[in-house]
């Protein structure tokens, strides 16, 4: 019970404490689809959905769970890890055990890190992860500053558009996840992404006809894309994003 309520106080905190602050330049507004934990339908059907529609999506991923089985789900393998970089999706970081970033010191966070960038290494060489997603979106305060010298930026799942002055190391993201929103949900975040100029972020887990209480519907990450489409919205990576602004 300590440990959870440290998490969530931990995770609080790192809302209000600006590591990386950044100013968004005037730009049309952007969307990114990130998936974490990347079970093998995220990267089958739905790197195969973004792909038909142009676009290219983010995956969260953590060596330890490659290839593995899970409640819900079964982990992507190496070789759709693989499929995904060459098809240019971008690879990006979770912790190597997935443990929480609350629940580790400076010297285990380095570790889980170097351990989740030598597995990918050795998955295929010229993977470079650069982008980091906190496991079950528990930011930590305390680790926002070491993760700052080390990844580009750090996704929450804090949901609303990253708009105005916006940091880095704690992008909000909006669930793409069937239990938890529907179309009219997904439709007003794009009008708010569209009147801000802002980047909408959204996460999710697998993308089946009948998701887990983390996924979504085939159907719900088209209309995602179509809504997309119908707005002139760019579909890119955090790091194509993150280019685009100039962070």
């Amino acid at each position: 019970m300590w440990s959870a309520l440290q998490g969530r106080v931990s995770n609080r905190l790192a809302r209000h404490f600006r590591a990386v602050p950044h100013r968004l330049p005037a730009h049309a507004p952007m969307v990114s689809f990130t998936f974490d934990d990347a079970p093998d339908s995220a990267a089958g059907e739905g790197a195969s959905l973004l792909e038909a529609h142009g676009g290219r999506g983010t995956f969260y991923l953590a060596g330890s769970l490659i290839d593995q089985p899970a409640d819900y789900w079964h982990g992507l393998s190496n070789d759709a890890v693989v499929r995904l970089h060459r098809a240019g999706h971008e690879i990006a970081c979770h912790t190597f055990s997935h443990r929480r970033a609350a629940d580790l010191d400076q010297a285990a966070m380095a570790q889980e890190i170097e351990r989740n960038r030598n597995y990918f290494c050795e998955v295929d060489p010229s993977i470079r992860l650069e982008n980091f997603a906190y496991p079950y979106g528990l930011a930590s305060v305390w680790r926002k500053p070491q993760l700052a010298k080390t990844f580009r930026s750090a996704r929450g799942i804090l949901p609303g558009v990253n708009r105005d002055v916006i940091d880095l190391q704690f992008l909000r993201a909006s669930p793409l996840v069937d239990c938890e929103i529907d179309v009219s949900g997904v439709d007003r975040y794009f009008d708010e992404a569209v009147a801000s100029g802002g980047w909408l972020i959204f996460y999710g887990h697998d993308v089946v006809a009948h998701p887990s209480p983390y996924g979504c519907t085939p159907a719900l990450l088209r209309h995602a894309l179509k809504a997309a489409a119908t707005r002139n919205m760019p579909v890119v990576t955090i790091a194509e994003a993150l280019r685009r602004i100039g962070a």
